[in-house]
């Protein structure tokens, strides 16, 4: 009697699990083929490589594509390094800092969960005002710095933790520094939540609207360096879609570009994710 209500519970829990999955793959999929039936038109190498026309109703959207590379170029610049830098600090030397690092790791939970707003908010007050670097790309990518950071330490630490503790024994064993072990063991051994965590923090930053609106600004024109504001495509198609009639064609258009960039760096982090593994494995 016990195995079949065992039985039934697993079935159950099967069952559950397949539910929620489909509902999240067909609210995805019912998504993404309106952008594509809305924006699929709208898309051509003129919209890529023209600047926008009549307040982004005709035209196209290069100025927006290089300020949004420019933007994340800025962001990942800084948080990748301080990102792993800390995770490390957090799961390997601050052992006899117990107290230390679990109030740093509160207080990255905390960070993770304040909206954009704040950070939008903060990034002007101190990056564009107090520091004197105004409405600019820079602040921008500084104030997205911010917001992914938590994201990118947690998710690499736990990387890091998740790894067997023989690694480091089986180095201490052969007279490796901790230096050592980190860059020929560790790191290459947390790649992919080191990828994950820069999956995740470069997909909020890029999809991030609040934020920038108070930072990198809404200017749409080419920018000439890092100094210069900057509209990114998240900007843009707000902009077009709550503030300017007639522009939804180019807002779905957009759209679409931006969900496309998604997919694209989805799939080279996890190409290089699965050929850094591979290379791994060869040479073990």
């Amino acid at each position: 009697m016990s195995s079949h209500h065992q039985a039934i519970q697993d079935k159950l829990a099967m069952g559950i699990t397949w539910s929620v999955a489909m509902l999240l793959m067909s609210t995805f999929l019912w998504l993404f083929s309106d952008i594509v039936i809305h924006g699929i038109s709208g898309v051509s190498w003129e919209f890529l490589t023209a600047r926008p026309l009549n307040a982004g109703r005709e035209g196209g959207i290069a100025p927006i594509l290089v300020s949004t590379a420019l933007i994340l170029m800025v962001c990942m610049a800084i948080a990748l390094p301080i990102g792993l830098g800390t995770a490390i600090l957090l799961s390997e030397l601050t052992h006899q800092f117990g107290w230390m690092s679990n109030l740093i790791r509160r207080s990255l939970d905390v960070l993770a969960g304040i909206p954009s707003i704040v950070f939008g908010l903060f990034g002007n007050a101190f990056f564009c005002i107090t520091l004197g670097l105004g409405f600019s790309i820079v602040s921008g990518g500084l104030t997205l710095a911010c917001m992914v950071l938590p994201i990118l330490i947690r998710s690499t630490e736990e990387g890091f933790r998740a790894l067997p503790a023989d690694y480091r024994l089986s180095a201490a064993a052969l007279g490796l520094s901790q230096a050592s072990t980190l860059i020929s063991l560790l790191i290459p051994a947390a790649m992919p939540a080191m990828l994950a965590g820069f999956i995740l923090g470069l997909g909020r930053a890029i999809a991030e609207t609040a934020a920038l609106i108070f930072t990198s600004g809404y200017v749409d024109r080419m920018p000439e360096s890092l100094w210069d504001s900057g509209r990114a495509l998240s900007i843009h198609i707000y902009d077009l879609s709550m503030n300017v009639p007639g522009g939804n064609a180019n807002a779905y258009a957009t759209a679409l570009v931006l969900i496309t960039l998604l997919f694209i760096i989805n799939a080279g982090a996890q190409a290089i994710g699965h050929r850094w593994s591979s290379k791994r494995v060869l040479v073990a």
